[in-house]
Formats: structure tokens, C-alpha cells, sequence
């Protein structure tokens, strides 16, 4: 069982070296000064200066006088914003190093990019400090993401991790996150949370220390545990800093430190946190079997983006299994609720088409009145695509699919989804049949006059 980490403050050290960061990034010349980072460049994070060439002048002992300053919290009030109430839960110890102190000038000295990525975490931020305090888990974890993904749930790495979390598809799986042609768990906001803190808390019941357990959620439980019993058999202390690891590893917890020391104490380094309020966002609404994503952005009235920021599990357009759930802000769940009663009184929606032996991808898109590149968009299929009998195929059943084309745009390809090493799909539908998502009824005729009419107004 994990103690409370309530009330815990940087230490002195860390802080002095903090504003000798803050003033090193404003009067001292950096090689990435001027550089500044779009936030739609790589989601999954920065390339970081090499730790071999340092990106201003070492920092010797004695060099700047600098004041001591404790960060004091009245623990009495209610947090200002989620900025408050993270520094109100720290719990783990300061990494003081020369790292630190570089990375701290590195982030500062791309304002823009960094406003931007904590402006898009604010969408996940009060659920993942919430269930961090329940836990009763040091809230620095809810950093994390940043380091990981920069709070992209989109983001793929070369390694096959994805989500907010990074997970590659064997710890994903491992911690019961689905990863199916229809759905990614890895993605969806709330399970890879759920996932990540599980997988955080075991391994640091496994070593009793929060460095070695980051280290082990970015290198592997295994590789840190034979690296501490080299130490052990060379007489080196096991500690973090002292572990002989890979470069990525070695500025793992750095980077959050360095995180962490802005986020203690944005005004030492002139740096503004975007205001994100301390109050719930986002909850969930049951998502009916047959309805796309831009019919539930447009009945919350939300762009389909932010809505999709919100859902990026699904690796197709529309709900296409039992069990799944919408998030949307807390002020649009009662009118998504609605408007998804009265799509429960028609039939008409999305459903599976298995293919059978000898059924042409061209055929079935045709009797759905859509081009054979759609068919495949909508499914997340290559052009050239050829899938064979057994394959599930969403299609539309009585209803326009150009919302769900455009959602289709705005998720990951389920096929990158199926070529990631040691992932085996099970795409519902085995049989020679044709599982309905809705009940059928007397659509025929209504679809085959709505494909005729895209297909004298469209190219196929």
C-alpha cells in the first residue's frame, strides 16, 4: 500500500539551482535559444540536446550567489487551478543534477511549445491528479505524459508504443487494454491511465523508490534489476544516478524533473502556466452499437477534433461493439444523452459486413454506395488493400458516411495497428454470416437510393 504524499516541497537545492537556470536562460547565449518548436512537430516529444555537449557552461559550486527561497502552500485553502493542486501533492525526492539544469534551460527557452502542450494536457489533467490522490500516489506522475507523449494521445513511437502512456502492445495487453481492429485501449484516456498508474504502483512496490521505478517504466522492470545487481556485485550504491543505463533512460527522470522544478515555480523562470481550471471535465455517456463519432461530436455540439482528443480509442469511425462509452465535457453529457435516445428510434446506422469466399472489396462497396477507396478509409485499410473471407468490414447502413469520412482522417491507420510484432487480432464476426449492428428492417431500398445518388455526383 502506497502512502499519501500530501504537502511535499522541493528541496533547496533543487530550487537554487532552478533560478540559476532562470537567469542562465536569460542572460547567457544558448545554441537553442532561438529555436522554437511548433506544437505540431513530432507528438511523442523533443529531440534533446546530447548530454555530451552541454548547452551552456557547466555550473560550478560558488559560481552565483543565489538567495534561498522554500516554496510555502496554504494547505488550508482549496487549490487556485490543477497547477495548485499538483504541487500540493508532490511526494518524490528532488533529482539534483547538471541534466536537471540543461533541461530546465531547454523547455524555457521554447516557451511557445511548452505553453502549448500543457494547454493540451489540461483536457486530462484533473482526471489523471484525481486518481493519482486516490491512489495516494505522488502527483508529479501526472507530468508524466509529457515526457512520454507531450499529452498527445495520438502519438506512435518507433518502438509500436502508443497513447498518452507510450504502452507497446505486450504491456498493453498485459494490463487488459483491448487492441483490436476496432478499438485501442492504449489510447482511450481513461483505461491507459487506469493501465499506467497499476503499472507504476507495482514496480514501485517492486523497488521502493520512484526514480527506479520510472526507470523500469521507460527501460523495463528487468533491465533496471540487472543493472542494480551489477552495482551490487561492483560495490556502487543503487541509486538511479548511479545505474549504468541507455541515454533515453539516463534523461527519463531529468526531464520530469525539470518538469516538475517549472511547474513548482513557473515565475522564477518567466514562464506563465496556461489557467486550467480545478474542476471535473470530462465524464462518460454510453455509446449505442451503430453511431459514427461525428454524429456524437455534432450532437455535444463540439468540432469532431475535440471531440476525437477526447476518444481516440477507436481505430474506426463508429462504434462498432457493446460496452463502449463517449467522453464529453461535463456541460455537454445531457444533450449528447438525448440526442443519442432519439438515434436509438431509428435504425439506421453502421454495421459489420464479413466478407465471404470469393466477395470483392469492390462489390460490397458498391452495394453500400461508396468507392472502393472509401470502403477502405473507413476502414483504415491501404489502398490496394485486399482482405480476405472472414474480414469484418464496417459499412453504412442507410446513413451518409461523410461525417464518418472525416473522422476516419483524424485516426491512427488500423492497419499500422495490425503489422505491430506479437498482436493478434480477433476481428468479430467469424462466420459466413452478417452480424447487424442495428436491426435491419426494410433499408435496402432506402440505401441503394442514397448510393445511387453519390454515385452520380461523386467520383468513384
Amino acid at each position: 500500500m502506497l502512502s499519501s504524499h500530501r504537502g511535499a516541497v522541493p528541496g533547496a537545492t533543487a530550487l537554487r539551482r532552478g533560478l540559476f537556470a532562470a537567469w542562465l536562460s536569460l542572460f547567457t547565449f544558448s545554441p537553442f535559444a532561438h529555436a522554437q518548436l511548433d506544437a505540431d512537430a513530432a507528438p511523442a516529444g523533443l529531440a534533446m540536446p546530447d548530454a555530451a555537449a552541454p548547452s551552456g557552461p557547466a555550473l560550478q559550486a560558488g559560481t552565483v550567489a543565489q538567495p534561498e527561497r522554500v516554496l510555502t502552500l496554504d494547505l488550508t485553502r482549496d487549490a487556485n487551478d490543477i497547477w495548485d493542486r499538483i504541487r500540493r501533492g508532490f511526494g518524490m525526492p528532488d533529482l539534483d543534477s547538471e541534466r536537471v539544469v540543461e533541461l530546465q534551460s531547454f523547455y524555457i527557452n521554447r516557451p511557445r511549445f511548452l505553453k502549448q502542450v500543457f494547454e493540451r494536457g489540461g483536457r486530462y489533467l484533473y482526471y489523471i491528479v484525481d486518481e493519482l490522490e486516490r491512489r495516494g500516489m505522488p502527483t508529479e506522475i501526472a507530468l508524466l505524459p509529457m515526457v512520454e507523449s507531450s499529452y498527445n494521445p495520438m502519438a506512435y513511437s518507433r518502438a509500436h508504443a502508443s497513447g498518452l502512456w507510450q504502452f507497446i502492445p505486450s504491456t498493453g495487453k498485459h494490463y487488459n487494454l483491448t487492441q483490436d481492429h476496432w478499438v485501442d485501449e492504449r489510447r482511450d484516456v481513461i483505461a491507459s491511465t487506469n493501465a499506467a498508474l497499476d503499472y507504476l504502483q507495482r514496480i514501485y512496490e517492486m523497488h521502493g523508490d520512484w526514480h527506479l521505478a520510472l526507470a523500469s517504466y521507460n527501460w523495463g522492470e528487468g533491465a533496471v534489476q540487472r543493472a542494480l545487481r551489477r552495482n551490487a556485485e561492483d560495490g556502487l550504491p543503487l541509486e538511479y544516478k548511479h545505474l549504468r543505463m541507455p541515454e533515453e533512460t539516463r534523461n527519463y527522470v531529468p526531464k520530469l524533473q525539470a518538469i516538475k522544478n517549472i511547474v513548482s515555480q513557473p515565475e522564477l523562470f518567466h514562464f506563465e502556466l496556461p489557467y486550467v481550471a480545478n474542476e471535473l471535465h470530462f465524464v462518460t455517456v454510453d455509446a449505442p452499437v451503430g453511431v459514427d463519432l461525428a454524429t456524437a461530436a455534432r450532437l455535444s455540439e463540439m468540432p469532431l477534433d475535440e471531440f476525437i482528443a477526447l476518444n481516440p480509442g477507436f481505430n474506426r469511425p463508429a462504434v462498432t461493439t457493446p460496452g463502449q462509452t463517449f467522453i464529453v465535457p461535463t456541460d455537454r453529457a445531457e444533450q449528447l444523452q438525448a440526442g443519442l435516445a432519439e438515434l436509438d428510434e431509428d435504425d439506421r446506422g453502421w454495421r459489420m459486413h464479413v466478407l465471404e469466399a470469393g466477395e470483392s472489396i469492390e462489390a460490397v462497396a458498391a452495394r453500400h454506395g461508396l468507392s472502393t477507396a472509401e470502403l477502405l478509409k473507413l476502414n483504415g485499410l491501404a489502398a490496394g488493400s485486399r482482405p480476405g473471407a472472414g474480414y469484418a468490414l464496417l459499412v453504412p447502413d442507410g446513413v451518409d458516411p461523410d461525417g464518418a469520412l472525416e473522422a476516419s482522417g483524424l485516426l491512427p491507420l488500423a492497419a499500422a495497428v495490425v503489422r505491430q510484432p506479437g498482436l493478434k487480432l480477433n476481428p468479430p464476426g467469424t462466420s459466413r454470416s452478417e452480424p447487424r449492428l442495428k436491426s435491419p428492417k426494410a433499408k435496402t431500398r432506402a440505401a441503394d437510393k442514397r448510393g445511387t445518388k453519390r454515385k452520380n455526383g461523386r467520383a468513384r
